[in-house]
């Protein structure tokens, strides 16, 4: 992959080829943004260009050919090193940061990354769900991001920044990426074979909320209708706080025994609510009184609109609300009990919406 096939975040493109012209890129950086829009794809065209050793220091252009790229393309190249949380960890253990107890210090991403590039240029380490880290794993970087090896360079990948630890948020250049717009997903959609129809990849786009990883979830005819039932009852001028609730916990498990794919149902549950009440408290404001959803989003739209006419606590009401919903989204990435949360989320809601 080459950075012409790169689909938005341009600017932070052209950040990054900016400081690298005046030799000013910095050693550790926070890439944060939704999941699902990019963050790693450009991180790894950035370590691309980076460790191309067939094109100039100061450019970020890859030439695609050489045994560099073909090996960060490969996932094998030897100066790129990734850690992410394994799936049944809620935390990134500190192995993976500094070797189990009896390799201390002499294994794992600290020590890696203090190592002399096998190729000459750098090392790069790029560390995925970020979110997750405790205060004893950001301690185990605490020296790597104050004394960064020569030549090094760190991209940690995380939602946002207010799910930082102030170790890393205050030690790393924070960059921030935003949501694929619609036209961007939908040929995202189409390129990666999700879907061979321009209609439903627009579709899709335009209910995924900027996110691959959203829009592969909705790809499934079984999670694709149940958002419309969540939507539908969502607009109803009596919130069915049981129906809900219920409704809720069959589809995240339906999904099984696999923790990590029922997480990502039950995250899914708290977008969709979230992007339902920011298009009520937008339409409900005076300046967006009358905004109109984008063609793709009618079951939105119109769940919205009948909601809106029964909705008793006003603009602020329906905030507090996306707000929740936002909420128990954290909570579920804190492992949060699922009847508990689903029920008490839907209590929540009902109550901000003056039932």
């Amino acid at each position: 992959m080459q950075w012409d096939s790169l689909l938005g975040h341009q600017q932070q493109k052209q950040w990054f080829q900016t400081a690298l012209d005046s030799g000013r890129l910095a050693s550790s950086f926070l890439f944060v943004g939704p999941e699902g829009i990019g963050k790693r794809t450009f991180a790894i065209l950035l370590a691309k260009g980076l460790l191309c050793r067939q094109s100039p220091p100061q450019s970020l252009e890859a030439c695609g050919n050489c045994e560099d790229c073909v090996q960060v393309d490969a996932g094998t190249h030897p100066d790129l090193l990734s850690v992410s949380k394994p799936i049944d960890k809620a935390n990134i253990p500190i192995e993976l940061l500094i070797g189990e107890r009896e390799k201390r210090m002499r294994a794992g991403l600290c020590h890696d990354i203090s190592m002399r590039p096998y190729g000459g240029r750098r090392k790069i380490a790029i560390v995925d769900d970020a979110d997750t880290f405790n205060n004893e794993g950001a301690n185990c970087l605490l020296k790597t991001l104050e004394e960064p090896p020569a030549g090094s360079l760190l991209i940690l990948l995380g939602t946002s920044l207010q799910r930082q630890l102030p170790t890393i948020r205050s030690r790393c250049q924070a960059i921030l990426f935003k949501p694929l717009d619609v036209e961007q997903l939908q040929t995202l959609l189409l390129r990666t074979g999700l879907t061979d129809s321009a209609d439903r990849a627009f579709q899709l786009a335009s209910q995924a909320g900027g996110s691959l990883a959203e829009a592969r979830l909705l790809v499934d005819p079984e999670l694709d209708e149940f958002r419309g039932h969540l939507l539908e009852n969502l607009g109803k001028p009596q919130l069915p706080l049981i129906e809900l609730a219920k409704s809720c916990g069959a589809i995240v498990d339906a999904a099984g025994k696999d923790a990590r794919v029922k997480r990502e149902r039950l995250k899914l549950i708290f977008r969709i609510a979230a992007s339902f009440y920011r298009e009520l408290s937008l339409s409900l404001s005076a300046a967006s009184s009358e905004r109109a959803l984008p063609r793709g989003e009618n079951d939105l739209s119109q769940a919205v609109e009948t909601c809106r006419r029964n909705w008793k606590s006003g603009s602020r009401g329906a905030t507090s609300a996306w707000d929740r919903c936002l909420l128990a989204t954290e909570q579920v990435n804190r492992n949060a009990n699922q009847a508990t949360l689903l029920e008490a989320w839907a209590a929540d809601i009902a109550r901000l919406g003056g039932v």
